[in-house]
């Protein structure tokens, strides 16, 4: 007998199948379009432009596992088993089908490879489910939720599974055909029951699971496992090229790509594991805010609120407390899906500044001084230059006055006792070193990172328009800047800046390999380096301050637990360093304990927020014995030949 798939072997009154099929693809097809209509709502356009870079992201990130299996091999292995086990019998019963109803070719050898690969997928999607069901509630992974969805939905797929093996294992027992062993998955279940026992068994556990499978597919769309759908979306969407520079109008607004990956959030919960504001027990998480984001976006678009009936009603203040977050890009780092939290929390506080609601009162009062005195810190602008007493750079502002580079000191690097220490390293160095350099003094304006990590865009526009004129009047076209906040924000913001941006450790990599930088010996110190967010993962700068301390001699750097792309944020981006925000920990102390744990007796580091920050932390950790905090500058000026530096702290 030819091998080959007995259809609706014992099955009587077919019709009802086919109108159970008929209404789960009209439940499916009406779930979808509640969300194109939802995202039509919010965004305003369904125009989704063709981009073979994205498409071919989107191949190696979702269908491949690229990005899931990065960083947590075993989650991006359990992973790719529930979707390809899921994926592989979707297109097999879709096989099944044409062979049915439109040409039959699944006979013979064709159909013992297709039982065979059957066999194997099925089982992927059973070990797939048992290992993510142990994961979440025997090994109890920290980051991920138990919620009713999170029990629901794989043990309605395991199931299926099952259920599926059965009925296998049911019609091979009855039918006891040759080519059985090919079934093997189906055979072990089979070896259970008796021929007479399968024969009377079968319709009822047939009909099981064609209820659980149909329901199964009715259902994608009204849980989370609408992210089988929308997380390919979301990575094409990412890869889409956008313009780097900031757009104003509209800047507050979600448009279709943030509202697509907030649908497909499955919420794994790997923002949560590296979010700096939940790892201190801020109210804040990455996960709660888009989650929150979500629901408020369905409340708001669909007549029928949120379609998630297995999380319907659930409510969260989370969206309150996007002004904790330290806008430090670790989320986007780990999501799967490329999902920028960071960036939709930015979108979130412009609608806050413009509505007038919900901005923290010491945050106001920040913006205000900075439109009126051109700095958050201080209520003056004469104390700008202050820091240079002594020093003499010559001020590019003055008559007569030219130089191949402007140092671009930035505010707190002016303003702050403790960062100005970094404003005159640099500056020695660069008169140490003959490079010819100025400043702009007085007239210096802030940069706007600050308005713009925290929303206010018409007053980053301000600034914005102010650096570009008085670049333009003095003819600047070369800068550096001390903080990598002004650097990200000159070379990421401006819109076809005239000028070339750097942060200080690219001039001194440049300088190291051109011979102008010679050390002396140093006494054999252990150092470790920090990170900065808006250097390191917004810029990707990770190895220039490496290699400037490495080519100090006597010096041995040992890296933190965290570093590069892992590293923690300290705490004061996003606007925090102009907020009073705690958790049960401040990030600054958890990261001081970090450095002290490699048996550093130096930290360095290479942003004045991270100075501030973790200078604040070392002094409450009692560490004034045994750890110092330096920003490379200062490191470097210290080590220079025929330099007395200045001491930072002790």
């Amino acid at each position: 007998m030819t091998p080959q798939r007995m259809m609706f072997w014992q099955i009587d009154h077919v019709w009802v199948f086919y109108l159970l099929a008929a209404l789960a693809t009209a439940l499916f097809l009406a779930g979808m379009a509640a969300h194109v209509v939802v995202w039509k709502k919010n965004a305003g356009s369904l125009k989704v432009p063709f981009s073979k870079d994205a498409l071919e992201r989107t191949v190696l990130d979702s269908f491949l596992g690229r990005r899931i299996l990065h960083g947590e091999l075993a989650a991006g292995l359990m992973h790719l088993l529930i979707f390809w086990g899921f994926l592989s019998l979707f297109i097999g019963t879709s096989v099944l089908a044409v062979h049915h109803y439109l040409h039959s070719f699944l006979t013979g050898t064709p159909y013992l490879i297709f039982s065979v690969a059957m066999e194997i997928a099925g089982l992927m999607l059973v070990a797939g489910i048992l290992w993510a069901l142990v994961r979440r509630y025997i090994q109890r992974v920290p980051r991920l939720e138990r919620r009713i969805e999170d029990a629901a939905v794989p043990l309605w797929f395991l199931l299926v599974g099952l259920s599926g093996f059965l009925l296998e294992g049911l019609r091979l027992s009855y039918e006891q055909p040759a080519w059985g062993g090919w079934s093997f998955a189906g055979g072990w279940a089979g070896a259970l029951f008796s021929a007479p026992t399968a024969e009377a068994a079968y319709p009822a556990v047939w009909w099981g699971h064609t209820l659980l499978s149909l329901s199964l597919i009715a259902v994608i769309p009204f849980t989370k496992l609408f992210h089988v759908l929308g997380a390919p979306a979301a990575v094409y969407f990412d890869g889409i090229e956008e313009p780097a520079v900031l757009d104003i109008e509209g800047a507050g607004e979600f448009n279709l790509g943030d509202t697509v990956f907030f649908d497909a959030c499955m919420r794994c919960g790997r923002c949560v594991a590296v979010c700096p504001s939940a790892g201190a027990k801020e109210p804040f998480a990455p996960r709660d805010f888009i989650q929150a984001m979500r629901r408020s976006l369905w409340q708001a678009h669909s007549p029928f609120g949120d379609v998630r009936f297995l999380s319907r009603g659930e409510k969260s203040d989370v969206d309150k407390n996007f002004w904790y977050c330290t806008t430090c890009r670790a989320c986007l780092e780990v999501c799967p899906i490329y999902g920028a939290s960071f960036e939709a929390v930015t979108r979130k506080r412009v609608l806050a500044v413009e509505e007038g609601t919900q901005v923290p009162k010491l945050l106001n009062a920040t913006l205000e001084k900075l439109g009126k005195y051109d700095n958050p810190w201080e209520s003056s602008k004469g104390q700008r230059d202050a820091w240079a007493k002594d020093l003499n750079p010559p001020d590019l502002t003055k008559r007569g006055v030219e130089a191949d580079l402007c140092y671009f000191v930035g505010c707190t690097t002016s303003f702050d006792d403790t960062a100005r220490g970094i404003a005159r390293s640099l500056t020695k160095i660069l008169q140490t070193t003959d490079v010819s350099f100025g400043i702009l003094g007085k007239k210096e304006p802030c940069c706007g990172d600050i308005a713009r990590r925290v929303g206010e865009l018409g007053l980053f526009q301000e600034q914005q328009e102010k650096c570009l004129e008085l670049f333009d009047r003095y003819g600047i076209t070369e800068v550096v800047t001390s903080s990598p906040h002004c650097f990200h924000t000159f070379r990421s913001e401006y819109p076809d800046a005239p000028f070339r941006a750097r942060h200080y450790t690219m001039l001194l990599r440049e300088m190291l390999a051109q011979g102008r930088l010679r050390f002396r010996e140093q006494e054999k110190t252990t150092v470790t380096y920090h990170d900065p967010c808006y250097l390191g993962r917004y810029n990707r700068i990770f190895d220039e301050p490496r290699e400037v301390i490495r080519a100090i001699p006597g010096l041995s750097l040992v890296e933190m637990a965290h570093h590069r792309e892992d590293s923690l944020c300290c705490g004061g981006g996003g606007g925090r360093m102009w907020q009073d925000l705690t958790g049960e920990v401040k990030m600054s102390e958890i990261r001081i304990r970090e450095a002290e744990a490699t048996g550093a007796s130096i930290l360095v580091t290479a942003c004045p927020l991270c100075r501030i920050m973790l200078e604040d932390a070392r002094k409450a950790a009692g560490l004034n014995e045994t750890l110092r905090v330096m920003d490379l500058n200062e490191l470097v000026l210290q080590a220079l030949e025929g330099v007395d530096a200045e001491t930072p702290n002790a």
